[in-house]
């Protein structure tokens, strides 16, 4: 046979195997054939198989999504039971220390070994931990298994979006996201309530027992069909001296952000001392990450015109939220004189109003060519509400809850522009470790954003104010509704230039084609 007609041959060959277009994206490393991905695509998964998967991811991240809520009522409880209140703080601490710090661990093992394998670690890891702080003797112990589910939960929330993009075309994932920001918002809002009846009525530890069952559910109802979710990971060698250096660098900076002024003054030699100790770590990760040969995150894969943008755009979004979330009960309580229960129902516009938002973009990017529309209006409308807000406080209760649902609208129109569109801009080999690393970043800033929330509140109204897991406020009385409505115009101020360099950074950001199906009848809507 001639070398051409042996080219043909092959031509011929692969032509009828179906390769899939992304075929350059399949893994081409690997330590065993055994974990080689397979040349022939999978059969697709029917719609049922999909709901399914859907469905049970749903159920897992509301579980996790409901314990970082459901703990925060039954704190008290849980003090008087061990007669510690001064560490009581360190419970709800604990638990996001290890979750953010872990978010980038797992985004990039499942690009290793696999989405299956860490769904599976990362619910073993929370449902341990949770039947250790059910069982907890003291305070220490309930505080180490927090941290433990922490260890457990941080994974979650990426591995759901993960698989999300593995079942799904990107055209579709919006949609998707913004059920799953429905499910966060359902459990931000019942697990307080949840929490505070098991808390009263029965005994604190069923707000861990109950994890137990709804796990076993969600596995029940997931691993059967993960079999047939496509096969995107590529095994290697782990760079586990990176993501030490990673994971410690974010603890650093977590606990910097939280005690910088509240525990610590920010010029404290302790606080000093952490800031020096979180550089160093962070430019030896830096500095590892340039000279291994597969870093634990590849400094590579967060540049270029899509992924730094849309992750700093989505951070500024989410960092808004949570801290106008954390703050706003303390408005409410003083200028309103609302019950702490009235404060936590005045909430709901700002935190559960996003739904909408997120339902919107997911839907314009099914339907329309240009998807970064529908972000850029919502996040503008929010920034516009926040300078409102800034310029005419105080209003009416029922107009700020009127501009916080305006605002919350906007917000909730960034979130699944930016997922899917980092997720469509990096190799399928590398899905994971750039959505770890975005959901990284997002807990960064929301940290980042309450300590700077915080610290305009403190230069306001003084060194006298407590703001956190133990909020007491016997300052309610003691500082003067005038001063706090001058406080929060600072504070709208600031919500407002975070709202208006998230929209600045989604106009930057490179509007990539999506795959997937072509929804509209013809030509999609311009």
């Amino acid at each position: 046979m001639t070398e051409t007609h042996r080219q043909r041959g092959d031509a011929d060959e692969a032509q009828a195997l179906d390769l899939p277009d992304d075929v350059s994206n399949l893994a081409t490393e690997v330590i065993d054939l055994t974990e080689a991905p397979p040349i022939v695509p999978a059969p697709p998964l029917s719609k049922s198989e999909v709901r399914t998967i859907l469905l049970s991811l749903m159920l897992t991240m509301f579980l996790t999504a409901l314990d970082q809520t459901i703990v925060a009522t039954a704190l008290p409880t849980i003090g008087r039971q061990f007669q510690d209140v001064s560490n009581l703080s360190w419970v709800i601490t604990a638990y996001l220390l290890s979750s953010t710090a872990v978010a980038p661990v797992y985004g990039t093992l499942s690009d290793i070994y696999g989405r299956r394998a860490m769904i599976i670690v990362s619910l073993a890891l929370f449902l341990i931990g949770s039947v250790l702080c059910a069982i907890a003797p003291n305070i220490l112990t309930l505080i180490l298994a927090r941290a433990l589910q922490g260890i457990g939960g941080g994974g979650i929330l990426p591995l759901v979006q993960i698989v999300i993009s593995d079942v799904v075309t990107p055209r579709e994932r919006g949609q998707y996201q913004a059920y799953f920001s429905s499910v966060w918002v359902a459990a931000g809002i019942g697990g307080p309530v949840l929490g505070g009846l098991f808390a009263e009525h029965l005994h604190w530890s069923v707000i861990f027992w109950i994890n137990l069952p709804l796990g076993a559910l969600s596995l029940a109802l997931l691993l059967p069909k993960m079999k047939k979710i496509p096969v995107f990971h590529r095994r290697r060698k782990v760079d586990w001296l990176g993501g030490v250096l990673l994971m410690a660098s974010a603890v650093i900076v977590m606990l910097v952000l939280t005690w910088g002024g509240n525990r610590f003054a920010w010029a404290s030699p302790a606080i000093l001392a952490m800031i020096g100790s979180a550089v160093f770590l962070g430019a030896s990760f830096v500095w590892h990450a340039r000279r291994a040969p597969e870093p634990f995150l590849p400094i590579p894969l967060l540049s270029g015109s899509v992924v730094p943008f849309a992750m700093a755009a989505g951070g500024c979004a989410i960092g808004t939220m949570i801290g106008l979330t954390v703050h706003m009960p303390l408005y409410y309580e003083v200028v309103y004189g609302l019950t702490a229960s009235e404060a936590g129902i005045a909430l709901i516009p700002l935190v559960a109003v996003s739904v909408l938002g997120a339902w919107a973009a997911g839907r314009a990017m099914m339907y329309t060519k240009h998807y970064k529309r529908a972000a850029i209006c919502g996040v503008s409308l929010s920034a516009c509400a926040a300078t409102a807000l800034a310029l005419a406080t105080p209003l009416p209760l029922w107009q700020l809850l009127a501009a916080l649902s305006l605002m919350a609208v906007g917000l909730g129109t960034v979130f699944p522009v930016s997922v899917v569109s980092i997720q469509n801009a990096v190799p399928r080999a590398q899905v994971g470790t750039a959505t770890g690393a975005m959901n990284f970043f997002r807990s960064l800033m929301a940290s980042f954003t309450v300590a700077v929330f915080t610290a305009i509140l403190l230069m306001v109204l003084g060194g006298n104010l407590t703001i956190g897991a133990e909020h007491q406020i016997g300052a309610k009385h003691a500082i003067a509704a005038s001063d706090m409505i001058v406080a929060f115009r600072y504070v709208f101020a600031a919500a407002a230039t975070l709202l208006a360099t998230s929209a600045t950074l989604v106009i930057l950001m490179e509007e990539r084609p999506l795959a997937g199906p072509q929804q509209a009848p013809a030509e999609m809507a311009e």
